[in-house]
């Protein structure tokens, strides 16, 4: 495969030749399920987004060339908040949901990425990185929790391609007398003697989100990387927060050289959302429909723009792969 490949990179918004920092060791980082419920098709679509790349990236550099990590967020508020409506352990709960993920993946035909670290496994590695953060100046502790000072970094935003008054007025951020500024993150909180702990310089509690990733991108793929991917509403404040922490801990002009975001899925022209009651998960599909069907659906339009789900696009999507099945039978 010599042909060049041109990727959509979020970072300037513009469309842009593929130039690996090394061609024997490109790597690439994509935001994994956080495992509180059983996956939906909006989750469905960066897992077939992303193996897609990863296997044309394989192609052009050759197997061994290719890292792709994909991570297992096992601690969060919404695994905790589960946990207790379901009246269950956070341990049989995100096992359990990681099995259905695991075998979501098999239907869709997703090839396993080369690592899949979860973020329990990596809090050694959190704590490291809060620490470097807090000595170089860029996050402070107040009341057992540690934040990060978004004023200090001056790229804050590039990625969304907004200014800090913008963003903190166009989405919810957490409101807390802790905080110096409204718009710094938690990379670390104190946890109740409910919750899950770990001991740290600042006392039992818990990392942040958006450190979780910083963490194991760095832990697998280094300071600096080719390709860090998710779903469009990860772009802030997520991987706006991600880069902001990792290059101010690195000490790093970059982190990752491209950003790859897919578009969302909605259902008839309307926002999947638990209270109109229009949440597809994929384990639905299992009994219906061949993994592939759903597979090629998803891939139905180009993977930045917005994908609207209906009957029709199934049965046209069967429609062709069904076509593909028969002439290959004829061909063999």
């Amino acid at each position: 495969m010599n042909k060049d490949i041109f990727l959509s990179n979020s970072l300037g918004n513009k469309k842009l030749k593929f130039n690996p920092i090394n061609e024997k060791k490109i790597g690439m980082y994509v935001c994994g399920p956080t495992v509180y419920d059983n996956p939906h098709i909006g989750n469905a679509r960066p897992l077939v987004v992303f193996d897609l790349l990863f296997r044309v990236l394989k192609c052009k550099y050759g197997n061994d060339a290719v890292t792709y990590v994909r991570n297992i967020t096992d601690i969060d508020d919404k695994i905790i908040k589960s946990s207790l409506e379901n009246k269950i352990s956070i341990d049989e709960l995100t096992k359990r949901t990681t099995k259905v993920f695991h075998d979501d993946c098999n239907y869709l035909n997703c090839e396993k990425p080369t690592h899949e670290p979860k973020a329990t496994d990596n809090i050694k590695f959190m704590l490291e990185m809060i620490t470097q953060l807090i000595k170089n100046n860029f996050a402070y502790e107040n009341n057992k929790h540690v934040y990060f000072e978004v004023n200090k970094f001056n790229d804050y935003g590039k990625l969304s391609n907004k200014n800090l008054d913008d963003l903190i007025a166009g989405s919810r951020v957490e409101v807390s007398k802790n905080k110096k500024n409204p718009a710094d993150f938690v990379l670390w909180k104190p946890s109740t003697d409910n919750e899950p702990s770990w001991d740290s310089p600042w006392g039992k509690g818990r990392p942040g989100w958006h450190l979780e990733c910083s963490v194991m991108s760095k832990r697998y793929l280094g300071d600096k990387f080719d390709i860090h991917g998710g779903g469009r509403d990860l772009i802030f404040p997520h991987h706006e927060n991600e880069i902001a922490q990792s290059r101010c801990a690195n000490q790093n002009d970059s982190f990752a050289n491209y950003w790859l975001h897919n578009g969302f899925i909605t259902i008839k022209s309307e926002k999947m959302s638990k209270s109109v009651g229009n949440i597809l998960k994929i384990n639905d599909f299992k009994k219906k429909i061949n993994g592939q069907v759903l597979r090629l659906a998803l891939m139905s339009a180009h993977y930045k723009q917005p994908l609207d789900w209906t009957d029709k696009l199934l049965i046209d999507c069967e429609k062709t792969v069904n076509k593909w099945y028969e002439s290959y039978v004829e061909i063999k």
